[in-house]
């Protein structure tokens, strides 16, 4: 009798350890479902091929680049198109020139960029020169050749050398008075022959027709 029940026991025992596995082993069954579920549902699938650089991305978008002109007509058109409307390139070209008259180094000349040829604008302009009767007197030479009066032309032709002389010696003063400004305001700058014939056409031209446009009046000290 005892040894039945004994018997009894340890079978109840096997069963209950045989379904608290079964239990355990169907849950974690159940847990690795429910992951793979997850990434199933989180993941991206690849696309099979390499991502395009930027570079092939723009380009294919773009397209085929167009065929290069052939005729010189084919030419004309193109840099027509290019070039955008008249009144597009009025607009531009007025802001250009306002720029370059207030005196932006971005749109000026070479010759005319840096500070060190801003101030030697300010000097030539802050003063009269008689170097700025240059123009008026190519005109006045060329009235003397079709005056037909011998002793008028001799007088006109006299005067013009000597106006001409004394530009010259103005011109030379002017110029060794500019280099050795800049020399003292601004010591790392090259200065010489170049710089003082910069004054010197600065000079030679007249006030309103200069660019930059003067931005000192006369007698200001720059």
């Amino acid at each position: 009798m005892y040894r039945r029940s004994r018997l009894t026991h340890v079978r109840f025992l096997r069963r209950e350890s045989e379904t608290s596995a079964d239990d355990a082993a169907q849950a974690d069954i159940d847990e690795a479902a429910e992951a793979e579920a997850a990434r199933v549902a989180t993941h991206t699938p690849g696309k099979g091929r390499p991502t395009p650089k930027r570079r092939e991305a723009q380009n294919k978008s773009r397209g085929p680049a167009p065929p290069p002109p052939r005729t010189q007509r084919e030419a004309a058109k193109l840099a027509k198109a290019n070039r955008g409307s008249r009144d597009e390139r009025r607009a531009a070209s007025a802001d250009r020139r306002a720029r370059m008259m207030a005196g932006d180094d971005r749109v000026l000349m070479p010759r005319d960029r840096g500070p060190a040829r801003a101030f030697v604008r300010d000097v030539v302009d802050s003063r009269r020169h008689l170097m700025g009767l240059f123009m008026p007197l190519a005109a006045l030479v060329f009235v003397s050749v079709l005056v037909p009066i011998p002793r008028v032309q001799s007088y006109l032709s006299l005067l013009c050398l000597l106006l001409l002389a004394a530009m010259v010696i103005e011109g030379t003063l002017l110029g060794r008075q500019v280099n050795a400004k800049v020399r003292e305001r601004f010591p790392d700058t090259k200065t010489g022959f170049g710089l003082g014939w910069y004054a010197f056409t600065r000079a030679s031209q007249i006030r309103k027709l200069r660019i930059p446009k003067p931005r000192v009046t006369y007698g200001e000290n720059p």
